[in-house]
C-alpha cells in the first residue's frame, strides 16, 4: 500500500475534522462518497462531544467544488447508498451502530425507510433493547423492523426444523405389519402398471404398498425457557422464532416462558413471534430457579418432554433450588438442554461454573446455533 492509499485510509478513519491537517482533496469519487455515508452516521460522535465545524463553503462536510456540493443524506438516501457502497455485513453494522450507538430515530419515523432497513438479527436486537426508550410514534417503524428481521430468520429455519423434526412417511417400504388404513393405493398403482392386461383391462398386482410411519413416536411437548436479560437480546428472537416453527410441527407440543426476575407465559402468541418479540421486556435481573421450576410445574409426561433454558446463566436467583429442580426433572426422566446462546454466531458466553454444576445433574450444556438445536433435538425424539 502506497503513502496516498494510507492517507486516504486514514482520512476516511478520522472523518471530516482531519480536513484541516489532511485535506479533503486526497479523496478520489469512490471515497468520497464512503466519506458522506460513514460521516452521516460518525460525526455524531464529534457532535455528541461538543465539537463543532464549521465550512461556509460546504454543505454537510462536502466543500464545493464547481460552485457544486452534494445534497445533503437523508435517512432513506443514507440507506441507500450505503447498502450500494458497503459489503452487506459491513452495512448491517453500520445499520444497528445507527440505532444502538446514535439513535437514529429516523430510521423508524419515515415507514419507507423502515421499509429499506436490511433485516439482521443484531438490528433486530439493538431495537428491542431501545424500544422502552423510543418514542411511541415509532411503534410502527419498530413493528415494520422487527416483522422483516423475523420473516428473514423464519424463511431460513423453518425448512431446517422441518426436515430435522416432522415424521415422514415412507412410501416405498413394506410395513412390516401392513393395516388396511395404511394402503397407499396410488403407488401401488404406479408401481404396478408394468402388470397391466390391455385386452382384459385388468391390473394384476405384484407387490402392495403401504404407508409406514416409522419416523417418530409422538407427541413430544417442548418447554423452551428463555432469559430475557439485556445480554440475550439475540436469542430472544431466534427463540421466538424457534417457538413459532416448532408449534407448526405436527405431534409438537411448545410452552414458551420468558423470564427476568418474574417469569411470563407466553405461550398463547408462541404461534406470533412478532408479538412476542413486541411483548418481551429485554433488561432486568436474572433468576433462572424460578423460571425452570414454573417448566417442572408443567411437565406431564416426563418421558416426553424437552426443557430448554437458553441463558448465560448469570444466576441471580438460588443457585441450591435450581440444581435441586434440575436434579428432579432429569430424575424423572425430563430431557434437558441448556443453551448459552441461539443464534448463528452461536458464541459461548456465560457463567461457566453454574453451567458446570448444572451439566452435573443431567443437563447437557452447550453453545448452539438454531440448525444444530433442530438436529439435537431430532436425537432426543428419535
Amino acid at each position: 500500500m502506497n503513502q496516498l492509499d494510507l492517507a486516504r485510509r486514514w482520512r476516511l478513519v478520522l472523518g471530516r475534522y482531519a480536513d484541516q491537517a489532511m485535506g479533503r482533496e486526497i479523496l478520489g469519487p469512490e471515497e468520497l462518497g464512503l466519506d458522506q455515508v460513514l460521516g452521516f452516521l460518525y460525526d455524531r460522535e464529534y457532535a455528541g462531544r461538543g465539537h463543532r465545524w464549521d465550512d461556509p463553503g460546504g454543505q454537510d462536510g462536502w466543500t464545493r467544488r464547481g460552485g457544486q456540493a452534494p445534497p445533503a443524506l437523508t435517512a432513506l438516501t443514507w440507506l441507500e447508498r450505503g447498502r450500494a457502497l458497503f459489503p452487506r455485513q459491513t452495512f448491517e453494522r453500520l445499520q444497528t451502530e445507527a440505532v444502538q450507538r446514535y439513535g437514529l430515530n429516523e430510521l423508524l419515523a419515515d415507514p419507507a425507510v423502515a421499509e429499506s432497513l436490511s433485516p439482521s438479527p443484531e438490528l433486530g436486537a439493538a431495537l428491542l433493547a431501545l424500544r422502552g426508550k423510543l418514542d411511541a410514534k415509532l411503534a410502527d417503524g419498530l413493528r415494520t423492523v422487527v416483522a422483516k428481521v423475523v420473516e428473514d430468520i423464519v424463511a431460513r429455519l423453518r425448512p431446517v426444523f422441518a426436515t430435522a423434526l416432522s415424521g415422514r412417511l415412507n412410501h416405498f417400504r413394506l410395513s412390516l405389519r401392513p393395516r388396511s388404513q395404511d394402503l397407499d393405493w396410488r403407488v401401488t398403482v404406479r408401481r404396478n402398471l408394468s402388470h397391466y392386461d390391455i385386452e382384459s383391462r385388468r391390473l394384476a398386482i405384484d407387490r402392495v404398498y403401504f404407508n409406514s410411519r416409522t419416523a417418530r413416536h409422538l407427541p413430544w411437548e417442548v418447554i423452551l425457557c428463555v432469559d430475557q436479560s439485556q445480554s440475550m437480546a439475540e436469542s430472544v428472537i431466534y427463540s421466538a422464532v424457534v417457538a413459532s416453527i416448532l408449534g407448526g410441527l405436527p405431534g409438537v407440543g411448545v410452552r414458551l416462558l420468558l423470564f427476568d426476575t418474574a417469569v411470563v407465559d407466553l405461550t398463547d402468541m408462541a404461534d406470533d413471534p412478532i408479538t412476542v418479540l413486541m411483548t418481551a421486556q429485554l433488561g432486568g435481573g436474572t433468576d433462572i430457579a424460578r423460571a425452570v421450576a414454573l417448566a417442572e410445574t408443567l411437565v406431564t409426561r416426563p418421558a416426553r418432554t424437552v426443557v430448554v433454558l437458553i441463558s448465560d446463566f448469570e444466576e441471580g436467583g438460588s443457585v441450591p433450588q435450581l440444581l435441586a429442580t434440575v436434579t428432579r426433572l432429569r430424575g424423572a426422566g425430563v430431557e434437558l438442554l441448556g443453551l448459552a446462546a441461539l443464534d448463528e454466531a452461536a458464541e459461548p458466553v456465560y457463567d461457566r461454573q453454574i453451567g458446570a454444576l448444572l451439566a452435573d445433574r443431567g443437563m447437557k450444556v452447550a453453545a448452539l446455533t438454531p440448525d444444530r438445536l433442530a438436529q439435537w433435538l431430532a436425537e432426543v425424539m428419535a
